[in-house]
C-alpha cells in the first residue's frame, strides 16, 4: 500500500490536468466541464499542496478579455475555495497558444499587434500571481516557433522573447515581489519546431537575459523524453547551475507524441532516478531541489470523471512509493559499497589537488608518461551491478 500524501510532500497540480475534457486532434471531448472550486476541494481532500493553473483556465477567454465584473466574480469563487482548503498556488502560467490569435507566436509572433497583446495578457496573470502568493511564473512556448524556416527570423524571435522576459522580470524587482521566471522546454507539438527546445537552450537564453538570476527553467518528463533526452540528466544539469526553478512530472513512453501519462507509467527507472536526485541529491553532494512536485498529466481520455481522481491519486502514490525506494537504496550498505567501487563519489574529487597548476601537471609524470593506461582501461566499472539494484530496490526485492 502506498503512503498517504500529506502537505509536506509539496504535491502540485494544474487546473488543467484534472480539468482537461479528454479533447484531441481527432475527437471531442469525454468529460464534462470540471467545476474550478471542485477541483481545488478534491485536491486539497486528496492530500495535494497546491494548485496551478493558467489564466484561461480559470477565466473564459472572452470573460477576461470583456466583462471585467464576471471576472472578479470568478476569481472570488477561486479566492474562496483556497481560504476554505488552505491550498497553496505556487506557481501561475499564461494560455498563449489555445486562441487563434496566437497561431504563429505570442511572444515572437510577426505580428506586433499579437506580441503587444500576448504582453499584456501575460503581465496580468503575473500580477494575479503575485497577489495569489505564487513563487513561480511559467513560461511555454507552444506556439513559438515555426514549419517553415524561412518564414522566421529566429534571430529576431529570440530578441523579442528577450525583450518580454526582460519587461516581466524588471517588473517584479519593480514591485518587490518574491517571483521569478521558469521557461519551460519543448522541441515539438504543437509547432513543428519550438524555441528553446530543450533544457541546455533555455538555461543558455537565461544567461542573454537582464535579470538573469531570476529566469530559470521547468523541465518536463514527456517534453524530454519524446525527443530521446534523459529527463534525470536535464534537471541535474538545472539543478547543478541553480535554474531548476519548478518541476512538471508526469509519464510517456519514448519517442511519441507528448502523451501526459501519470508519473512513472512510462519509464519507471528513469522515474525513479528522478524522485532519487529530488529527494536524495546528488551522490557527491551539492544544491538541493526544495520546490514543489507538480504533476503535469491527463487522465487517460477512455476515463469518466472518477478515474480523473483516480489518476490524480496514482501521481502521487507511485512518487511516494518510489521515494521509499530511493531513501532504502541510498541507505542500502551494497548500493555505497558498489557506488564507491564504480568510482562515483570519485566523481566529486577536483582533477587537479588543492593549489595545483597546470604547470604542476605537466611535470607530474604519473599523470601521464607512467600512468597505466592498460591496467586502468581494464578495471571493472560495477555498472551493471549499479543498475541491478536500481532493479531490485525498484521491485520491492532488495530485502
Amino acid at each position: 500500500m502506498a503512503p498517504q500524501p500529506t502537505r509536506d510532500d509539496q504535491f502540485s497540480f494544474g487546473l488543467w490536468t484534472v480539468g482537461w475534457q479528454g479533447v484531441d486532434p481527432f475527437g471531442g471531448a469525454t468529460r464534462d466541464v470540471l467545476d474550478t472550486a471542485e477541483a481545488v476541494h478534491r485536491l486539497s481532500d486528496l492530500g495535494a499542496y497546491g494548485i496551478t493553473f493558467h489564466d484561461d483556465d480559470v477565466v473564459p477567454f472572452e470573460t477576461g478579455l470583456r466583462d471585467a465584473a464576471e471576472r472578479d466574480r470568478i476569481l472570488d469563487k477561486l479566492r474562496k475555495a483556497l481560504d476554505e482548503t488552505g491550498l497553496q498556488v505556487p506557481m501561475v502560467t499564461t494560455n498563449l497558444f489555445s486562441h487563434p490569435v496566437f497561431k504563429e507566436g505570442g511572444f515572437t509572433a510577426n505580428d506586433r499587434g499579437v506580441r503587444r497583446f500576448a504582453l499584456r495578457k501575460a503581465l496580468r496573470q503575473l500580477e494575479l500571481g503575485a497577489e495569489l502568493g505564487a513563487k513561480t511564473f511559467v513560461m511555454w512556448g507552444g506556439r513559438e516557433g515555426s514549419e517553415v524556416d524561412v518564414a522566421k527570423d529566429v534571430n529576431a524571435a529570440l530578441a523579442r522573447y528577450k525583450e518580454v522576459v526582460d519587461l516581466l522580470t524588471t517588473h517584479i524587482v519593480e514591485q518587490g515581489w518574491d517571483m521569478r521566471i521558469a521557461i519551460e522546454p519543448k522541441p515539438n507539438e504543437p509547432r513543428g519546431d519550438i524555441l528553446l527546445p530543450t533544457v541546455g537552450h533555455a538555461i543558455a537564453f537565461t544567461h542573454t537575459l537582464e535579470h538573469p538570476h531570476l529566469v530559470g527553467v521547468n523541465p518536463e518528463v514527456g517534453h524530454e523524453q519524446m525527443s530521446n533526452l534523459n529527463f534525470t540528466h536535464g534537471i541535474a544539469q538545472a539543478l547543478a547551475a541553480d535554474k531548476l526553478f519548478h518541476i512538471d512530472l508526469n509519464g510517456q513512453h519514448g519517442p511519441k507524441f507528448d502523451q501526459d501519462l501519470v508519473f512513472g507509467h512510462g519509464d519507471l527507472l528513469s522515474a525513479f532516478s528522478t524522485v532519487d536526485l529530488l529527494e536524495n541529491g546528488f551522490p557527491g553532494g551539492g544544491p538541493r531541489y526544495q520546490g514543489p512536485r507538480h504533476f503535469d498529466y491527463k487522465p487517460l481520455r477512455s476515463e469518466g470523471t472518477a478515474g480523473v481522481w483516480t489518476s490524480a491519486e496514482a501521481n502521487m502514490a507511485t512518487y511516494l512509493l518510489l521515494k521509499e525506494r530511493a531513501l532504502a537504496f541510498r541507505a542500502d550498505p551494497r548500493v555505497q559499497k558498489a557506488l564507491e567501487e564504480a568510482g562515483v563519489l570519485e566523481l566529486s574529487q577536483p582533477t587537479l589537488s588543492e593549489g595545483e597548476t597546470l604547470a604542476d601537471i605537466k611535470a607530474d609524470r604519473t599523470a601521464f608518461e607512467d600512468y597505466d593506461a592498460d591496467a586502468a582501461g581494464a578495471r571493472h566499472g560495477g555498472q551493471v551491478l549499479l543498475d541491478q539494484l536500481v532493479v531490485e530496490h525498484v521491485l520491492g526485492a532488495a530485502g
